[in-house]
């Protein structure tokens, strides 16, 4: 079992390949073959993750905390980083040892990398479920 530990505001939360709900990969570009034991190794392999707290007008759909209370916002848990692609797969992310030092741009002159995506994760506050949001975008 993939695990990644993590505390915000004095309470620990786990993320494991069990707890997360859903993993959304580009419609238009999709990496290959990523899932969520790859992106839990990658937040494993740094020490720079730094959750922050936001909030949603939706509660989450898995314990829908807060709906009976009629809350107008829903707090959620997200941490955000890039990953760099050859050919639709997985190269390097910009959290990652191997990437210091390195730029998109360094690595696109190089050949290693043609594609740079936003890897968003997303926490429930309160129960932990998680959801894995991966979107193509312009270094």
């Amino acid at each position: 079992m993939s695990l990644y530990k993590f505390n915000y505001q004095e309470k620990e939360y786990l993320l494991t390949t069990e707890n997360c709900s859903d993993i959304i990969n580009d419609e238009e570009k999709p990496v290959k073959g990523i899932k969520e034991k790859h992106i839990l190794e990658i937040l494993n392999s740094t020490n720079g993750v730094d959750f922050d707290i936001q909030y949603y007008q939706e509660a989450c759909p898995k314990c829908l905390a807060g709906v009976k209370e009629k809350q107008k916002f829903f707090g959620f848990l997200e941490y955000h980083f890039y990953i760099f692609t050859k050919k639709g797969e997985y190269v390097i992310s910009d959290i990652c040892k191997e990437y210091e030092g390195l730029s998109f741009n360094k690595l696109s002159r190089l050949n290693k990398v043609d594609d740079s995506y936003i890897v968003s994760i997303i926490v429930c506050e309160n129960c932990q479920d998680y959801i894995i949001q991966i979107e193509n975008c312009i270094v």
